[in-house]
C-alpha cells in the first residue's frame, strides 16, 4: 500500500493543473521555440488535464479546455491526426446543455485547425462554419470576438 504524501495532495493538483496549463499556454505563444520546448509543450499539456482529472471540481468544461489545448499544440506541431483526435475528444467533452457556448465553438475550432494542418479544406470549411454558428450564440461580446479572432487565425 502506498504511504499518505507529506504534503496536500489536493492543493498540489490544483497548482499544478493551473500552473501547467499556464506554462504550455506560454510555450503556445513563443514565437520560437526549440524541439525541446516542444516536446515540452505536449507534456505540460497532458500533465495539466491528468491533475485536473485528480481534482473534485473537475467537470466537462475543465475535460472540453484540456482537450482544445493539447489539440491546438497539435496543430502547431504539424501532426494533424493528434490535433483531430484530441479534437474531437474536445467535441464529446463539449456537448451538453450545462457547459457555456464556447466550449462547443472551441470545440470546432480545434477541428477545423486539424483539417486545415492535413490541408482537407472541405472539411475545415465545415467545422468553420459550425464555429461561426456558436459564436453567434455566444452572449459575452469578448468571448465572442476571442472565439471569432481565433477562427480568423485558420482562414
Amino acid at each position: 500500500m502506498m504511504k499518505k504524501p507529506d504534503f496536500d495532495a489536493d492543493a498540489a493538483h490544483k497548482y499544478f493543473s493551473t500552473q501547467c496549463f499556464n506554462n504550455a499556454w506560454g510555450l503556445i505563444e513563443k514565437p520560437h521555440r526549440t524541439s525541446e520546448e516542444d516536446e515540452e509543450m505536449v507534456r505540460l499539456s497532458l500533465a495539466s488535464h491528468w491533475h485536473w482529472t485528480q481534482r473534485e471540481d473537475y467537470t466537462n468544461k475543465e475535460r472540453s479546455i484540456a482537450h482544445w489545448q493539447t489539440s491546438r499544440i497539435y496543430a502547431i506541431l504539424g501532426q494533424a491526426d493528434n490535433a483531430r483526435r484530441y479534437g474531437q475528444l474536445c467535441l464529446e467533452a463539449s456537448r451538453g446543455d450545462d457547459l457555456p457556448p464556447f466550449c462547443l465553438g472551441y470545440a470546432y475550432e480545434a477541428l477545423a485547425r486539424a483539417e486545415s494542418v492535413d490541408g482537407h479544406v472541405d472539411q475545415m470549411k465545415k467545422y468553420l462554419d459550425k464555429a461561426q454558428q456558436v459564436a453567434d450564440t455566444i452572449p459575452d461580446p469578448d468571448t465572442q470576438k476571442q472565439l471569432l479572432e481565433d477562427l480568423d487565425t485558420i482562414r
